[in-house]
Order: C-alpha cells, then sequence, then structure tokens
C-alpha cells in the first residue's frame, strides 16, 4: 500500500471517537484487509466478565469498514446494511480483529471478520455487509430518500 494512503487511512480512522473509546490499534492494513487490536478492560466486561459481545461485534464491524476503506480511500461514504456474529468462546485477554473483504461489489460489499484472542484462539466469527453511498446524490433536506436502494437502470 502507498504510504500516501496509509497515512489518509490513519488519520481518518483516529479521527473516529470508538477508535479511542477502545483503544482501538490498527495493527496492519492490506488490499481489502485490514488487522486491529482492542485491549481488554474490566470496564469493557459483560455479565460473565469476558469482553462483551457488543463491543467485540462493535470492533468487527469498524475493522470491516477500515478494510474497505483500503479499496475505495478514505473519503468514501459506506455504511453498514446488516451484520451477524456467532461467539464461539468468551474473550479473556486483548482481542484481534482481521477483517478481509469477500466482494467489492459495485454497491454492496460483504466483509468476514475474525476475531482471536491474545492466544490466537477464535473466539467470534462475523460477517458485516456495507452499502459504498458515494454514488448517491449529496445529502440535503430529503437525505433520507438518497439512500434507499434502486434497480440499476
Amino acid at each position: 500500500m502507498l504510504p500516501e494512503l496509509n497515512n489518509a487511512l490513519l488519520a481518518r480512522i483516529n479521527s473516529i471517537p470508538i477508535v479511542q473509546t477502545l483503544e482501538l490499534e490498527i495493527v496492519r492494513f492490506g488490499d481489502g484487509y485490514c488487522e486491529t487490536r482492542v485491549p481488554r478492560r474490566r470496564k469493557y466486561d459483560g455479565v460473565f466478565e469476558s469482553f462483551h459481545g457488543g463491543l467485540l461485534m462493535t470492533l468487527a464491524d469498524s475493522t470491516a469498514c477500515f478494510a474497505i476503506l483500503t479499496r475505495t480511500g478514505p473519503d468514501t461514504r459506506l455504511t453498514t446494511t446488516d451484520m451477524n456474529i456467532r461467539f464461539l468462546a468468551p474473550c479473556l485477554t486483548d482481542v484481534t480483529a482481521r477483517a478481509r473483504v469477500i466482494k467489492f461489489g459495485r454497491t454492496l460489499c460483504p466483509v468476514a471478520i475474525d476475531l482471536l484472542d491474545a492466544q490466537e484462539q477464535l473466539v467470534a466469527v462475523a460477517q458485516v455487509n456495507y452499502i459504498l453511498l458515494n454514488h448517491q446524490p449529496p445529502a440535503g433536506p430529503d437525505a433520507a430518500n438518497n439512500y434507499i436502494l434502486r434497480p440499476a437502470p
């Protein structure tokens, strides 16, 4: 990846509030790939004193987005359309997310994410689907209408 793109992606990612909240670290970028890490903090625990599942999904969603941005550049407008996660084991350590773009479509981009603990044990697998919005008209008073999917001509 070009250093200019890498720097632009890092600047964009570090401007996102949840990145600071979770102390999210970018481990590595590649073409359609991103690896991130979040430290385990007791304040992130759920009911069973392990990493809260909702925060693991947040990490999967964010890392998926960053993987797509390696293909589109940091200024692309995109949003999650749907996501699912399967929890396989409790996460009692720092967590690493590895996201890989499955298909870079004209508008839809499905991404597969593995979440691993510090011992490289798979704790969850997720899939997140994004829609690219840059082809849509700019936002305005009727912005909500801009995000309705319409069949291609």
